[in-house]
């Protein structure tokens, strides 16, 4: 029988599928009855399952990051959908399809790889080598093409990664680009660098070949680190090759793009922005997140003929359709110049 999407689901059908199992937990009700929670994923979105009166047996049946079987119910709880399960246990190979968990880019990646190549012209020497550097890195750059920039959030499908990118890209072309810059000030060789560079950790933080998952340093030291560590290995290739030292400052200015593009402690950079580039590097990396997870949500929504979306948890707020039942969505396009 063919999979049934997530986003397929409606209040009050019945369920018997596979699905991948993202986190989970043993969780305790009112009545202080304990009750299985985990998290459902396939490639058209994620869904919140629950077992009543579970037990450990049950919690260690299977294992995150695998496919399981379940049965169950979907039901519409406070304006979002769940699961209720009778039964979990782990899917047989045979009762599943890689392709049903892993959702890639609608992009072609030879048509993005592409514009990434037109779009990241870099004039100073030192940082054009270490661009071409990085380019040049087949294993590395095969990472880059097919992973996901997150998980669950922004772009959490293959190809997600290099998507972001260049979208992050375009922009910068459009309002720092040297010819008919906006801010002549802002130092436009480095903006492109550290769009490039600043999820370039990502490549070995998270784990894509047959789930989505965190691998062992991406949840012990994570991509912003893994970076600086990267960055580091490429600069001595860059020294090596020019025969001198890469310019201090230049560097320094460069790690601080990558450790403050979150833009804030509390989303996990270790330092705020303190320097033009970086601040212009955190801006449009938090504008095409965020507008991409909004232009999804609606998108994909189940419920298309209502003027608001659900909830949405990583937005933290619902999203205003509009009366109509043909909303217009804005789609970011690639230009080929």
């Amino acid at each position: 029988m063919p999979h049934r999407m997530l986003r397929q689901l409606q209040d009050g059908d019945t369920v018997e599928d596979v699905y991948l199992a993202g986190s989970k937990a043993l969780r305790i009700n009112r009545q202080g009855n304990t009750y299985l929670q985990v998290e459902l994923r396939d490639r058209s979105g994620s869904m919140i399952a629950r077992m009543w009166n579970a037990t450990e047996q049950h919690f260690q049946a299977f294992r995150e990051g695998e496919c399981v079987y379940v049965r169950g119910r979907a039901q519409l709880f406070q304006g979002n959908m769940q699961m209720i399960l009778t039964e979990i246990r782990p899917a047989t190979n045979d009762q599943w399809d890689p392709h049903d968990f892993l959702p890639q880019s609608e992009v072609d990646s030879s048509v993005l790889w592409n514009r990434l190549r037109q779009l990241l012209q870099v004039k100073d020497p030192h940082l054009r080598a270490l661009v071409n550097l990085f380019l040049q890195d087949e294993a590395l750059m095969q990472g880059f093409v097919r992973a996901p920039a997150g998980i669950r959030v922004h772009h959490p499908y293959l190809g997600g990664l290099l998507e972001h990118i260049v979208h992050m890209l375009e922009i910068a072309h459009r309002i720092f680009n040297a010819e008919n810059s906006l801010y002549p000030e802002v130092n436009n060789d480095l903006v492109l660098t550290g769009i490039f560079l600043h999820d370039i950790g990502k490549v070995r933080e998270l784990a894509y070949a047959t789930h989505f998952a965190y691998t062992d340093e991406g949840q012990l030291i994570g991509h912003v680190v893994l970076g600086i560590e990267i960055l580091h290995d490429k600069v001595r290739e860059v020294e090596t090759l020019l025969g001198e030292p890469f310019p201090h400052e230049l560097l320094l200015r460069l790690k601080h793009i990558i450790v403050s593009h979150h833009g804030d402690l509390e989303s996990g950079s270790p330092c705020v922005p303190m320097t033009p580039e970086a601040m212009v590097v955190h801006l449009i990396d938090h504008l095409d997140s965020r507008l991409h997870m909004m232009l999804r949500e609606i998108r994909e929504d189940r419920f298309p003929d209502r003027a608001w979306t659900e909830y949405n948890p990583y937005l933290e707020r619902r999203l205003f359709r509009g009366q109509t039942n043909t909303p217009t969505v804005l789609t970011a396009t690639l230009n080929s110049e």
